[in-house]
This record gives C-alpha cells, structure tokens and sequence, in this order.
C-alpha cells in the first residue's frame, strides 16, 4: 500500500461527460436564478473556457432535457423532500434535475454511477452538506425509476477492520 496522500482529481482526469455535467449544471444554475433563455444560456456556455473538451451531446440532452422537463423532474422530486422545494438551493435542484434526467433517460449510465457524479457536482458547487442530501434523495429515486437495477445490485458489505495476525506456536 502506498504511503503518499491522495492527490484531488486534476481537471485534465475527468470525463467528456463529466465536464458536460458540470457545464449543465452551471447552465441550469442560471435558469434557475437569473431567468435566462435556453438558447442564450446555451450560446454563452458553449463560449467557457474548456467546453470543447465536454461531451457536448450529452451537455445539450441534459440542458435541454433538464428545462423542458423540470416540471416533471420537480413533482419526482418534491414528495423525497423534507422541506418545500422553494427552499432547495439552485445548486442542489439543477444537481436532481440531472440526476433525474439522466436516471430516466440514460439507461447506459449505471444507477450508481448517476448518484455518484451528481454526489461529485454537489460537493464541488453546492452548499458543505449539500451532497448528503442529494445522495438520500437521488437514492429514494433510483429504486423507483429503476428498480430491476437497483434489485440485481450487490449490497456493499460492510467494512471490516482486519485483525492482527496471532503468532502461536501449532498446538496451543
């Protein structure tokens, strides 16, 4: 086992789409607050420093699938809740529209590996415990909107911690 700290993930690590998540998400954060237009919220972020290295068709179907469906995504989301959707941060409501759309449409991404990157979202742009909250939602959500995968997962086990190995001579 290596004895050097773990490095945070460079930005040249990640995926083409998980650059088009984080560049939909910026998008929808300005639905969300400034009231913009798809199409100029599009044209702006399509112009960000590092947009031509993001899976730009999975960037268009979250953006434009997160919008025209938020109704939709909102009435899924809205009974997981402990709180009235106003009071959800915009971070955190544009990370459930993704995790919706894609949990929804996306069948090649595992339930997982949705829960996971949204996880990943909103750790870097929301709030300090926004990530939990998302994780106990998107979860909820997971098992109805796929619940076959959900089924046929393995549990995790639990960690154990190993014991030392005792030294004692055969016989005792």
């Amino acid at each position: 086992m290596s004895t050097e700290p773990i490095k945070p993930r460079k930005a040249a690590d990640k995926s083409a789409r998980t650059r088009a998540r984080e560049f939909a998400l910026q998008a929808l954060y300005q639905y969300l607050v400034g009231r913009n237009e798809a199409t100029d919220i599009d044209a702006f972020t399509r112009d960000l420093s590092g947009f031509h290295k993001a899976d730009s068709l999975h960037y268009d179907a979250l953006l434009h699938g997160c919008i025209t469906q938020a109704a939709a995504a909102d009435a899924l989301v809205s009974p997981l809740l402990d709180r009235p959707l106003a009071e959800i941060s915009p971070i955190e409501r544009g990370v459930l529209w993704i995790g919706v759309y894609e949990l929804q449409h996306c069948p090649d991404v595992p339930w997982r590996v949705v829960i996971n990157e949204c996880i990943e979202l909103a750790k870097s742009f929301g709030g300090t415990d926004g990530h939990k909250y998302v994780n106990g939602v998107l979860h909820k959500l997971a098992e109805r909107l796929r619940p076959l995968e959900v089924a046929q997962a393995p549990a995790k086990a639990p960690v154990r911690k190993s014991r030392p190995a005792i030294d004692t001579p055969a016989g005792e």
